[in-house]
């Protein structure tokens, strides 16, 4: 009888590490969870949005593996994004911290904003004007102006622009330099990106991945954990949605 339970022990242990071992090579190689706890990217993302990112997309780096493990340098397999993914990059300045924006500049582009518009390379991107976008969560009302950005070959979101004459409406040129990207939230008078010190240039080594589809959302009125209220508190419109 010992020697049955002893092996039955053995066996759930083995399967526990067998799956356990999977699912690193899944987070690893394929695709990784991600959560949205900032409003930085409205009306895209929205806080408590859950996404996958694929790991896969621009190769591998040390940022791929878990703990970011130093164990190669540079990327694996790499290859560029493209204007307008959305990416998750580890924070140039710390190296730890994830992070969630748009890419607007590549390597050897000129970024600029005047008067609220993105400029590249000298060219002002079209934006439209749309309508107001309203959201309502935990009895707060939230409204700004928002606009459809369409990028040069044709990559089309939404922005929103919370107040004429912010801090970032008018900057400075930045040259984006070799291996790195120029990224902005889509929240553009709330989002600390590459228009500022606190993050800047992204280094191509820094990405994780780019979002590819939110499969879960709640709207702030119910806890992950609190599954009793999720009815009332999912976002059903926006499950499994693919990011533009």
């Amino acid at each position: 009888m010992s020697e049955r339970k002893s092996g039955g022990l053995r066996e759930t242990i083995r399967t526990i590490v067998y799956a356990v071992a999977i699912a690193l090579v899944i987070r690893t190689l394929a695709f990784e969870p991600f959560n949205i706890p900032s409003g930085s990217m409205k009306p895209t993302l929205l806080i408590g949005d859950y996404l996958f990112v694929s790991k896969y997309a621009y190769g591998y780096s040390r940022h791929s593996l878990p703990f970011s493990l130093p164990l190669f340098e540079g990327r694996l397999f790499g290859s560029l994004p493209e204007r307008g993914d959305v990416v998750v990059f580890k924070l140039p300045s710390d190296n730890r911290t994830d992070y969630i924006k748009r890419v607007v500049g590549l390597p050897g582009d000129r970024i600029q904003v005047r008067d609220g518009v993105l400029y590249i390379n000298g060219e002002p991107v079209q934006r439209e004007y749309v309508g107001e976008f309203v959201e309502e969560s935990s009895g707060r009302r939230f409204r700004a102006r928002m606009y459809r950005e369409t990028l040069p070959g044709g990559r089309s979101y939404y922005t929103l622009d919370l107040t004429p004459q912010s801090r970032f409406d008018n900057t400075r040129v930045f040259e984006v330099p070799p291996g790195h990207i120029f990224v902005m939230g889509d929240n553009r008078d709330n989002s600390l990106d590459s228009r500022t010190p606190h993050v800047g240039f992204v280094p191509l080594e820094n990405l994780i991945g780019r979002a590819e589809i939110l499969f879960f959302s709640i709207n702030g009125e119910a806890s992950w954990w609190q599954v009793w209220r999720w009815p009332w508190a999912i976002r059903y419109d926006r499950l499994f949605m693919a990011i533009e």
